[in-house]
């Protein structure tokens, strides 16, 4: 199942072509001793940015003010401004408007499963998952449910599907409530870091989507009993949506296949 990642990097990337991430400038500590989860790289850049800003905002402020003459106050009558006239701007259509779509029925922006597919068993259900639910999917689940706590976890959405004997999809669209930290943006790093640690892997940039990534696994994960598993990814963000995109085979993974699950389903966010 999906884990999530710590450090997240950035590579150069051409479009439809494979590459390799780049080096760290240091050792990034082993994926045993990472903790399960902690803010991005994104989120810090943008705090930090924030708080250097008001700093010298505040500085250059107070130097100009000290070397300027005191100014009389206004009189405390003010004449009445004329109100403007008109209805104003049009409010945005539900189709413009993204927030429209994320604030509905989140299952409904999911994409469909192709006629001849089979439901997937492992999706069962309403269509839903709720934050234990979504927890236990990863190595922790205890560490990771308190991890969505603080990310202000909202509601995941879910939905997936086999294709006869080939390869089997799953689709989740996890949503944040974002009053505090960039969540998405975060899981969807998180995520990209973790892919981009596997050996053998090659990756692409999700068209439209900024810094969205598609990955197919050439090694496949054996276990005693079972026959070899290869798998992919994609993982995106939008607002306050993350998508999550895995699928398994017996065989490897086309990109083909997994660039176009992803480049739908960012179209219907």
């Amino acid at each position: 199942m999906p884990e999530v990642a710590e450090e997240t990097g950035e590579a150069v990337r051409a479009e439809g072509q494979p590459v390799e991430p780049a080096a760290p400038a240091t050792e990034p500590p082993s994926a045993e001793n990472r903790s399960p989860r902690r803010r991005g790289r994104t989120t810090t850049l943008i705090a930090g940015a924030a708080v250097l800003g008001v700093v010298a905002g505040a500085c250059a402020g107070y130097l100009i003010q000290a070397d300027r003459e005191p100014t009389p106050l206004p009189p405390l009558s003010q004449p009445v401004l004329p109100q403007a006239k008109g209805d104003g701007p049009e409010p945005l259509s539900a189709a413009q408007d993204r927030r429209v779509k994320t604030e509905g029925d989140l299952r409904k922006l999911l994409l469909k499963k192709p006629a001849g597919a089979r439901n997937a068993e492992w999706t069962a259900g309403d269509g839903w998952l709720d934050i234990a639910e979504y927890a236990n999917d990863f190595t922790d689940p205890a560490e990771k449910f308190t991890d969505l706590v603080g990310d202000e976890f909202r509601r995941a959405a879910v939905v997936g599907w086999k294709v006869g004997s080939s390869y089997s999809v799953e689709i989740r669209l996890v949503q944040f409530r974002q009053e505090d930290s960039m969540a998405a943006v975060d899981s969807s790093l998180n995520h990209q870091g973790w892919a981009e640690e596997e050996s053998g892997t090659d990756s692409w940039a999700i068209p439209g989507t900024g810094d969205g990534m598609a990955y197919v696994h050439a090694r496949p994960d054996t276990e005693p009993g079972y026959l070899p598993q290869y798998s992919a990814e994609a993982h995106a963000w939008r607002g306050d949506v993350s998508m999550e995109i895995w699928v398994y085979g017996s065989k490897r993974i086309a990109k083909k296949t997994i660039m176009d699950l992803a480049e739908r389903q960012m179209e219907r966010l």
